[in-house]
């Protein structure tokens, strides 16, 4: 029987020069400065990046007006009817970025061996943490947990994810949808609900058919020319943010510190992995 060998993590960075009226360099335009010392030519360095030969001129434009000197420069004429070539200065710029990236690189390493070196430390969970905090989506409430328990449909599946030791969320999704996630109990799952689809309450005996109830206290209300943004503190320290009308956050007298709890549909819960 084959084993796989372990995934080996390393963490790598991309180098970026910015000056205030935008990015002056970074690796795709220092590519394209090694491509043209190496062309002589802006059509060939552009495709060699690649970049359309429009975007390679505007990027030259680009680092030769935010440069203290021109990087590149144009001839005209000669045998081969003119080319493109570096500047000494713009030769010593892709030096110094090179040379100032190798030593980032090497900073990224010798994180990475304190990370595996320190008690509890892992540089796989690092770069999880990097990657949820990269992500971007449109739904005010984003959440991190693991599958807790799964209820087989015909049609559907529920799917309990746990957040922390105090709370726990419920999603309905197709069946097709679970097989697709390949939803199994411990299987880290990100959990998306758009704020509009969460309601608040704050009478405890009140009943709903939603399967989501999450009591926690007010800790923020945002207020909007149409609507209000209510954000709920839960035990645990997240966040859960719902958009009600003025005329609720009144009629519920909402307030920093009053308990109140977040309501929201099992299929207004969507669920993705990320393997």
């Amino acid at each position: 029987m084959n084993s796989r060998r372990p995934i080996q993590h390393k963490l790598v960075g991309k180098l970026t020069v910015d000056t205030e009226f935008g990015t002056f360099l970074g690796d795709t335009r220092i590519r394209l400065l090694e491509a043209i010392e190496r062309y002589g030519s802006i059509t060939q360095a552009a495709k060699a990046v690649p970049l359309s030969y429009k975007a390679a001129w505007d990027a030259v434009d680009a680092m030769n007006n935010l440069a203290e000197a021109p990087l590149v420069e144009r001839s005209v004429g000669g045998r081969h009817g003119g080319g493109t070539c570096l500047t000494d200065y713009g030769r010593k710029v892709i030096a110094m970025y090179r040379a100032v990236e190798l030593e980032y690189q090497d900073a990224l390493n010798r994180l990475s061996r304190r990370l595996e070196d320190t008690e509890g430390g892992s540089l796989a969970e690092f770069q999880t943490l990097l990657r949820r905090m990269s992500m971007r989506s449109s739904a005010r409430n984003q959440f991190v947990g693991t599958v807790s328990g799964l209820r087989e449909g015909e049609v559907s599946f529920e799917v309990r994810l746990r957040l922390d030791d105090s709370t726990e969320i419920v999603a309905v999704i197709t069946r097709a949808s679970a097989e697709n996630l390949e939803l199994r109990m411990g299987r880290e799952v990100h959990a998306f609900v758009k704020a509009p689809s969460v309601l608040i309450l704050t009478d405890p005996s009140l009943r709903t058919s939603a399967r989501n109830h999450l009591w926690g206290e007010v800790s923020h209300i945002h207020t909007g020319p149409v609507s209000s943004e209510v954000t709920l503190t839960l035990p645990g320290g997240r966040n859960v943010t719902a958009v009600v009308t003025h005329d609720s956050i009144d009629h519920l007298a909402l307030k920093p510190g009053l308990p109140a709890c977040a309501v929201f549909q099992a299929t207004s819960v969507l669920l993705a992995v990320f393997d």
